[in-house]
């Protein structure tokens, strides 16, 4: 096939060449080894010198839209140049070529990442600041298969697509250009023109960092030269798994967990939060925090789970190195930090992954499986290779990049089915006529795999709704390989019996019971968190039932169950203190309540407490997923809506025993059955005077009675308080 250098040069003035470099920079002639011809197109130049060393030439205009050549006699091997244009105002601009810099991606790389393995592609594609052959500039890289063209755009060539022509990389479908001159900081994008002509402009899938919304432009940044200084945690982290140590979670909404007092528009930072938000968490005692999305997004309201920017901290709060200074912190302060992440779907916003190249690159064609139909967002196309690696990479990215402890994984159950959410019209069965989506859950696998085996110390948890098989089983025994599920079910039981009038509950007692048939099936962690006070669900102070007295009676025996309940725990912010109102995520918690009312900050005290209690207490969470770390006492006292239950740690002598009590009602000299024939004491309750209980106390030490009870050989005889719950423990001589 003939080279037609003229057919070539024209494609690249109308902006529309897969590899300018074929016709720019340096190129010796055939004919002639000896003579280069050296080739720029600039448009925005009215005059070009080539630059070698001491010596500046004039180059030749050979075209009206800017393209300028000069043929360099005597060439023998690859020199240094640059050029010295003349704007058409008169502006002198120094401009290194960035077609005299060879293709820097390899092969290797490449097929990796259409093969879907290329872990640590964010090291690849998009902007990294770089130096080549002694020159310092950025080389960028995007995937766009389809495109005709693709070019980088930005301040540094007035937003023009002429100028920086990206070249394709054979058939990878990845494009790459140098671009000597421009560092950190720089705001830029990419434009491509589609395969029928359309010319489209997006941000960068890859980048690091962003311009604050409303804004969309990618920003160069690098996140190398952060001194980290959490090793002594690491190492913790590697010694003992998650399992079996006390987990209780405090989920965060960054933006809205404090605003500035003095102006409640503005955001606290990153660092700021590191000097509020972290000493809290120390004081109530969680031992970690999770962060609702963090990844860029454009829109508040979607709280972060239409995320535009599946590398990049959002800009709202700092930089990069911000948000490392925050986890830097929490670790040192010893408290482990969990991210949503959102593979399930992205946002059809213009700028960002829909129809990047013109086609469905990262979502579906057809929209029964490329739309969800509730969230106006599109769904990955799992069954790609390269779509898998991007998420694959951008999972890899936080904890490799940021030391994140774990990954909450949204919306797990809207992968797994075809039919989530949607009318028989709305979906297309799989290939064997189910509606399993077999290549979400290949992925699934596939990552919590990799996940575990380059870092077997962190924690993958799935927000999975259905009783879909094995959610926390490993993958190479048929299940999906996290390492724990939100039990949906227990919440959803639990706020639902609880805000039924105590008279009723007698009614609806198999709600307390029926968790237990199930709760070893997987490794649960028990949430209370932000999707159940919002929209009109009401905060979980206002869900309760009764008189002011009675709702917070009601929450401090919801907490207790919560915290005596085999699984881990989490509390989403606010909760805690007894929020009145809903979680908007446009304004800052009321924290006013507690610092102005007692009985909130009584609550608050009280969940410090059964955090400090919990985790002093080896029975609460050494054998959390297993039935030899729990026994029923007695469950069949329906009419008082009454529950006892023993939890025990690795040493069965090691355990603790708790009532509740779900009705205002008061019973003297009760029978609760023991596990063993010892002295028994109150250890604590929720109707402690100091958390704003009616302070019925059991003082005395409780001796048992060695007659059956219930589901023990022996019992003790206890005064039950009101809408309480108590936990005893073994008094040992």
């Amino acid at each position: 096939m003939t080279f037609d250098v003229t057919e070539e040069l024209d494609r690249v003035i109308a902006s529309d060449h897969h590899d300018p470099s074929q016709v720019l920079g340096l190129h010796v002639l055939e004919h002639d080894p000896t003579t280069a011809v050296i080739r720029a197109f600039l448009p925005l130049a009215e005059s070009v010198r080539l630059v070698v060393g001491d010596n500046k030439i004039d180059m030749y205009k050979m075209r009206a839209e800017g393209l300028f050549e000069i043929v360099y006699p005597g060439y023998s091997e690859p020199f240094a140049y640059h050029f010295e244009a003349t704007s058409h105002n008169n502006t002198s601009l120094i401009l290194h070529d960035p077609y005299r810099f060879p293709v820097q991606l390899s092969e290797f790389d490449r097929h990796l990442f259409n093969n879907g393995t290329h872990y640590e592609i964010y090291n690849k594609l998009g902007a990294h600041p770089t130096t080549i052959d002694g020159v310092a500039g950025t080389i960028f890289r995007v995937w766009a298969p389809s495109a005709r063209r693709v070019s980088v755009i930005g301040d540094f060539n007035y937003w023009d697509g002429r100028v920086h022509q990206m070249r394709a990389l054979g058939a990878s479908g990845i494009w790459e250009l140098f671009i000597p001159g421009i560092d950190k900081g720089e705001i830029y994008k990419f434009e491509l023109r589609s395969a029928h002509g359309e010319i489209i402009e997006k941000s960068d899938p890859f980048q690091f960092f962003s311009e604050i919304r409303p804004r969309t432009a990618s920003v160069i940044w690098e996140l190398e030269g952060y001194e980290w200084d959490d090793a002594t945690w690491l190492s913790k982290r590697k010694e003992q798994p998650l399992y079996d140590r006390p987990v209780s979670i405090y989920e965060v909404h960054l933006t809205s967990w404090q605003r500035d007092p003095a102006d409640p528009e503005r955001f606290l930072s990153y660092r700021e939060l590191a000097q509020y938000l972290i000493p809290y968490v120390v004081k109530m005692g969680f031992t970690h925090i999770e962060l609702m999305p963090i990844t860029e997004h454009p829109y508040d309201e979607s709280w972060g789970y239409q995320v535009t920017g599946y590398f990049a901290a959002t800009s709202r709060m700092g930089t990069p190195q911000d948000f490392m200074y925050f986890i830097d912190q929490c670790h040192k302060q010893d408290i482990g930090v969990l991210l949503d992440w959102v593979p399930s779907h992205f946002p059809s916003d213009g700028h960002s992954l829909r129809r990047f190249d013109g086609t469905a690159l990262y979502e579906h064609e057809d929209p029964r499986q490329g739309e969800h139909p509730d969230w106006k967002t599109l769904i990955f196309n799992f069954g790609r290779k390269e779509v898998e690696n991007f998420l694959m990479a951008s999972a890899f990215f936080w904890l490799d990049k940021f030391h994140i402890d774990g990954l909450r994984v949204d919306a797990v159950a809207s992968m797994l089915y075809l039919d989530y959410g949607r009318t028989a019209a709305e979906w297309i069965p799989n290939q064997y006529g189910g509606k399993e989506n077999i290549e979400a859950i290949e992925f699934i696998r596939h990552l919590n795999s990799i996940v575990y085996q380059r870092h077997p110390d962190v924690s993958m948890i799935a927000e999975e709704s259905t009783s879909f098989y094995g959610v926390s089983k490993p993958a190479d025994s048929g299940g999906l390989g996290f390492g724990f599920k939100w039990n949906m079910g227990w919440m959803n039981d639990m706020l639902n019996y609880f805000s039924k009038d105590p008279l009723f509950r007698k009614y609806h007692h198999n709600a307390l019971t029926f968790s237990l048939l199930y709760a070893f099936s997987e490794n649960f962690i028990l949430p209370l968190s932000h999707d159940e006070v919002v929209h009109g669900k009401k905060s979980l102070l206002a869900k309760m039932p009764g008189d002011r007295w009675q709702q917070f009676a009601n929450l401090r025996l919801l907490f207790l169950f919560l915290w005596t309940h085999p699984g881990k725990k989490l509390l989403f912010m606010g909760g805690e203190f007894g929020q009145i109102s809903e979680w908007y995520c446009k304004v800052s918690l009321d924290w006013h309540l507690p610092e102005q009312e007692e009985a909130h900050s009584q609550l608050q005290n009280f969940v410090a407490k059964l955090n400090q209690f919990y985790k002093e207490t080896p029975a609460l969470w050494e054998k959390d997923f297993s039935y030899d770390g729990f026994r029923w006492m007695d469950f069949k006292d329906v009419n008082r809506s009454i529950i006892s239950f023993a939890r025990f740690g690795k040493d069965p002598k090691d355990h603790v025993v708790c009532l509740l009590n779900m009705t205002p009602e008061v019973a003297y000299d009760y029978k609760v059955g023991v596990p063993e024939k010892v002295a028994y004491q109150e250890a604590l309750c929720s109707d402690d005077g100091v958390y704003g209980g009616s302070n019925m106390i059991n003082h005395n030490t409780k001796l048992p009675i060695l007659e059956p009870f219930g589901e023990a050989e022996q019992h003790i005889l206890v005064s039950v308080p009101p809408l309480a719950g108590i936990i005893f423990r073994p008094v040992r001589t």
